[in-house]
């Protein structure tokens, strides 16, 4: 029988929820009664961004903030403009330093969207329009082309 320590595996990194809020938002349109009888859809240009910080004199915790921007037009003219910036305070335990981006520009935002796309769908609707559904985002491909372009750049 020996002495060592037993070789414990390195512990996975555990992702908490703290909070979760709209931090902004806003819905804005023009003469929504008016594109009720449109004949045609508008078209939808939606975008996508996100930002994270240490939250101050707290140790592992951070937020995540997914800010998603949709407008609709028709022809050249906007019909609404819709903008919400969603967050959650997470604290990652037992995540290796390296891992902490990928877990706050990944995972977090996983977990911020189905909130966020409800919100979304909720203020256009509510605006006098159709819900605005936003398909899933790949925020895996989102993280690795932003490191792509920051390596190209630098």
């Amino acid at each position: 029988m020996s002495n060592e320590p037993p070789h414990s595996e390195p512990m996975a990194p555990t992702i908490r929820v703290l909070a979760q809020y709209a931090k902004t938002a806003s819905f804005h349109s023009k003469d929504g009664y008016q594109v009720s009888g449109a004949e045609q859809a508008p078209a939808i240009e939606l975008g996508v961004d996100l930002q994270s910080a240490p939250v101050q004199n707290r140790e592992r915790v951070f937020e995540t903030a997914l800010k998603l921007m949709g407008r609709a037009h028709l022809d050249n003219e906007t019909v609404f403009e819709v903008d919400l910036t969603y967050a959650g305070i997470f604290d990652l335990s037992g995540a290796h330093p390296d891992h902490v981006e990928p877990i706050l520009m990944i995972d977090c935002p996983q977990l911020l969207f189905p909130f966020a796309r409800r919100m979304i769908a909720e203020l256009t609707r509510e605006g006098g329009f159709p819900p605005l559904l936003i398909d899933p985002i790949d925020f895996n491909s989102l993280y690795q082309d932003q490191l792509r372009k920051s390596q190209s750049a630098g």
